[in-house]
């Protein structure tokens, strides 16, 4: 073999390296969000340091030609005021994608709430103390299909099935750290969650639906909520807001709720000014003896030191009804609030 076969034969291998390496990837990727805050539960007042999501994960696609591609998604929350605690149980997901649409397997969230609550979660994207407190989430996590759609001029359809695995389920009665009726609880026997979100220019809407059902030694439990959301940017002002319908049937008691919340923003350079109110109002039916209403609002400020890295500050507050206790509290009609500091990192 002679010197010039030998160099070329040592690129090609080099181009077919590459090549091989052009169709696969894998990235990490992950979110530090770390707030000091003095806070106050019922009568007892503290002052804590709190990881917000904070977040680490692996995601990788691998090009399979003809338009198909294959893909992952692993993403576990950590302490990042402790260090403490890293899994796979906030996302976990294989998927295939190509002009058909994506088909994902696993563990995420599932279209209805993407396309309402946390669409208009724009000063700490739904997390810690500031998070929306008042939303239903109805659907089980995890044992899911899910089918996403192109985008179809800024029009995107998502359908999410989820299989009866899990042993034990609870009713998302948000607010309520106790079974009101004793039919809460027992076997998940699937779900099924659709969502329509449209996004052109200033305006998107979002639509989404859920059903969940549950058995507990026979007494069958069916949940199901549906949501509405809008959003409009003005130059510096977005403005959004959304309309939650929830309903829980069952043998021993139905009950039913309206929730809304409304949010802006206003850019000023690299300041972000933030506002948002909720309200849930009390449930209906068999729970109409019950003082089961809330407000929650927030005042924020972030400032972005780049693309990637904000320093925030944020005053939130929930006033919850005699018998209910939505957000971080342990005993039914506590109020909260928090006053935060704090700092976000993605990378």
């Amino acid at each position: 073999m002679t010197k010039t076969t030998r160099v070329m034969l040592a690129v090609l291998a080099v181009c077919g390296t590459s090549a091989a390496m052009a169709q696969s990837s894998v990235n990490v990727y992950g979110r530090i969000n770390t707030t000091v805050e003095s806070q106050k539960t019922g009568g007892t007042s503290t002052s804590v340091m709190n990881s917000n999501s904070s977040y680490l994960g692996f995601r990788g696609t691998e090009d399979l030609g003809n338009g198909l591609k294959a893909g992952f998604q692993l993403e576990g929350n950590f302490g990042s005021d402790n260090g403490a605690g890293y899994n796979f149980q906030r996302h976990s997901e294989v998927n295939l994608s190509g002009s058909f649409g994506t088909v994902r397997l696993g563990k995420f969230n599932v279209g209805s709430y993407l396309a309402t609550a946390d669409y208009i979660s724009m000063h700490n994207h739904d997390t810690g103390t500031s998070s929306d407190a008042l939303y239903a989430y109805v659907f089980p996590e995890g044992n899911q299909i899910s089918y996403r759609s192109p985008d179809f001029g800024g029009v995107t359809a998502e359908f999410n099935y989820g299989f009866g695995e899990k042993a034990n389920r609870e009713t998302t009665l948000t607010g309520f750290g106790f079974d009101p009726a004793n039919a809460v609880g027992g076997q998940h026997k699937g779900a099924f969650d659709a969502a329509l979100n449209y996004n052109n220019g200033p305006l998107g809407l979002g639509l989404g639906y859920t059903q969940a059902k549950t058995n507990d030694a026979g007494d069958s439990l069916k949940e199901q909520q549906l949501g509405l959301r809008a959003s409009y940017t003005i130059n510096s002002l977005t403005l959004g807001a959304y309309y939650q319908y929830y309903k829980a049937s069952a043998d021993a008691f139905d009950t039913k709720r309206h929730a809304y919340r409304l949010a802006a923003m206003y850019t000023l350079g690299a300041s972000e000014f933030h506002a948002n109110v909720g309200r849930a109002q009390g449930y209906k039916g068999d729970l109409d003896n019950l003082k089961t209403s809330a407000t929650q609002w927030t005042l924020g400020y972030n400032y972005n030191l780049s693309k990637r890295t904000k320093v925030y500050g944020y005053f939130t507050k929930i006033s919850n009804g005699d018998d209910i206790g939505y957000g971080p509290v342990t005993n039914a009609g506590d109020n909260f609030r928090s006053i935060a500091l704090g700092v976000r990192h993605l990378f």
